[in-house]
């Protein structure tokens, strides 16, 4: 099976007007919608949140009506169909907040609003396995060794499960710390303070690739042994570019951070990694019965739910302070 993932070749900072003719190109042949000189401004305002103009990793809360009026000013179908969208969901959500647009936005987002709402530790981080992962699997995986760490990336070979060990720890140390504020303006507070922190920011990330690994591991050693595995992992696997957890990893978990992001499918995996549902509101899918998608399709009753919002399924926001229940 040939599987088409969209890739960017450089960092989002230095997208330029010939890669958003391309980008351009190819969602006109997906949603038959055309877009101007308005559109082209916003994405490429979009891209170049990482840069330093953009220092913070996550912004400030803001009306989603204001938001969206400030980014979508135009007149032109894609315009009108973004701010309709962003009022259909101003009647679910009250605010927004912006993530900065580097090749780890769903990650930076989905572990911000995991953290933001967390009151213990999740029971498989309890575990004494946890710190442990890297060392195990290392010793039944040789190609590991080759795990690229966006710090260190020419470090010598046998560092690496010292060096992600390190980023577990860091991980359980973060989540208890935040989950133990009771406060809610405190508990914000402390996540702000450490998405400020880039340093530590980027291990956490590292982090969580590493447990989408170990999560994509055993879904694949239990399609093998013909358990029942979710169909976003047959699909997983079922790629050219990640048909084993080898080439998962030099394709594509190696590259997030550096010359691309998460993909849907690969949002399936971060969320099963976490145990977390990851709910993403879809706006060019408005009008859809695809406005809303849950990662995983079917959620586990008791996983924790996160809110993120997206223009094109590659930058992902955050969707803060639920207003009262009303029907999308």
């Amino acid at each position: 099976m040939k599987c088409v993932r969209w890739k960017s070749n450089q960092s989002a900072e230095k997208v330029n007007d010939s890669l958003f003719v391309l980008f351009h190109d190819v969602q006109c042949s997906e949603q038959d919608v055309c877009c101007d000189a308005e559109e082209k401004e916003k994405m490429l305002h979009t891209c170049k949140m990482s840069s330093s103009a953009y220092k913070l990793s996550v912004a400030p809360e803001m009306d989603i009506l204001e938001y969206s009026k400030k980014e979508w000013r135009g007149n032109t179908p894609v315009a009108k169909s973004m701010r309709k969208g962003y009022e259909a969901v101003a009647r679910k959500f009250a605010s927004i907040r912006q993530v900065r647009g580097d090749n780890y936005c769903a990650l930076r987002a989905t572990l911000f609003q995991a953290l933001s709402q967390a009151t213990q530790l999740p029971c498989w981080m309890q575990s004494e396995d946890f710190t442990m992962l890297p060392e195990n699997l290392l010793s039944k995986y040789d190609w590991i060794k080759q795990w690229q760490l966006k710090e260190k990336p020419s470090r010598k070979t046998g560092e690496i499960s010292d060096e992600i060990k390190e980023y577990l720890l860091l991980l359980k140390k973060k989540w208890k710390c935040v989950s133990d504020i009771k406060c809610p303006v405190e508990k914000q507070e402390a996540c702000d303070e450490l998405f400020k922190n880039e340093e530590e920011e980027y291990r956490l990330y590292e982090a969580l690739k590493f447990l989408m690994l170990n999560t994509a591991i055993e879904l694949y050693n239990d399609e093998k042994n013909r358990r029942r595995v979710p169909i976003f992992s047959l699909l997983l696997f079922a790629c050219d570019t990640s048909s084993s957890p080898c080439q998962l990893m030099h394709n594509h978990l190696n590259q997030i951070g550096h010359s691309g992001g998460l993909e849907q499918v690969e949002m399936f995996l971060l969320a099963y990694a976490l145990q977390y549902t990851i709910q993403v509101y879809r706006l060019y899918k408005f009008s859809t019965d695809e406005l809303i998608t849950f990662h995983p399709s079917n959620p586990e009753e008791d996983w924790p739910v996160v809110t993120l919002i997206t223009e094109d399924d590659r930058h992902y926001n955050i969707l803060v302070r639920t207003c009262q229940e009303t029907m999308l």
